[in-house]
């Protein structure tokens, strides 16, 4: 090949191949506008928040210092009252980030691959979950069979303990990963996902003190149905989705999230 060709298609690459295979980054920064912050990297609009019950309140993902984190982080607010589900439902609350349908497709998991998510969260010394369901991390289909979730991370209430629960395509609902609350309360955690799509697939997921590196919740897994039908891709989902069923054991709560990172393939994200 002609080195002149050769260069040209070099130099190319270091635009569109790199934007092509590249993880996705998304952390809080304390000057830009959360939501556009939010949607600029995730596409569309990818934040799903209870805004319009409780337009005196403002935004409810905004952006605070934290010095234990030592930067600004992504705080999810939740109010027991008058937040719900974007108006649409009432006995429930959602506040919640999401890649879907207009996100670009490397932020997306098409049958067959492999993605990689990582963030770092963290409940308040106080959060109190309900004994319904209350998720801080859902991976659920795009469309198709997508009203159960495939995966949820979720703190319960009653020997309070945070639990991975899994549905199969078949709408069978397994708790597969179970640990005490009582560490993640007041501490910030990373999280590192892993998951290879379809319905012989592969997760794991590992979840560590940030502050002495105490691991909390490590499971992993191959050959466990992590597609639905007629979906054409499934998504991540971020933040503080909870039942309205048993309100008494609920508050007020912010929970704190940063450093999201989603990669896909060969990718992959480095603490």
């Amino acid at each position: 090949m002609p080195r002149r060709i050769l260069s040209s298609l070099v130099f190319a690459c270091l635009f569109t191949c790199r934007a092509a295979h590249a993880q996705v980054y998304l952390s809080a920064d304390g000057q830009t506008d959360t939501y556009a912050l939010i949607n600029q990297t995730l596409g569309g609009t990818a934040e799903e928040v209870p805004d319009c019950s409780h337009p005196d309140f403002g935004p409810h993902i905004t952006q605070a210092y934290d010095a234990d984190h030592g930067k600004y982080s992504f705080v999810f607010s939740i109010h027991v009252t008058p937040d719900n589900d974007r108006c649409s439902a009432f006995d429930r609350q959602r506040n919640e980030i999401k890649t879907y349908g207009p996100s670009p497709d490397y932020l997306k998991g098409f049958n067959g691959d492999t993605v990689t998510f990582r963030w770092r969260f963290k409940l308040d010394a106080g959060f109190q979950p309900s004994p319904s369901f209350t998720h801080i991390h859902q991976i659920k289909a795009g469309d198709g069979d997508a009203a159960a979730p495939i995966i949820t991370l979720t703190p319960r209430a009653n020997a309070e303990r945070l639990q991975i629960i899994h549905v199969d395509s078949a709408g069978r609902s397994t708790t597969i990963a179970t640990t005490p609350l009582e560490p993640f309360k007041g501490a910030w955690v990373d999280a590192y996902e892993r998951i290879t799509y379809g319905s012989d697939g592969s997760y794991a997921i590992t979840l560590t003190n940030l502050s002495d590196g105490t691991a909390l919740l490590s499971y992993s897994r191959d050959h466990i149905d992590l597609w639905r039908d007629g979906t054409t891709f499934v998504r991540p989902k971020w933040g503080i989705y909870r039942s309205l069923n048993n309100p008494g054991y609920l508050r007020d709560e912010d929970v704190q999230f940063d450093q999201f990172c989603l990669a896909k393939g060969v990718d992959d994200c480095p603490l």
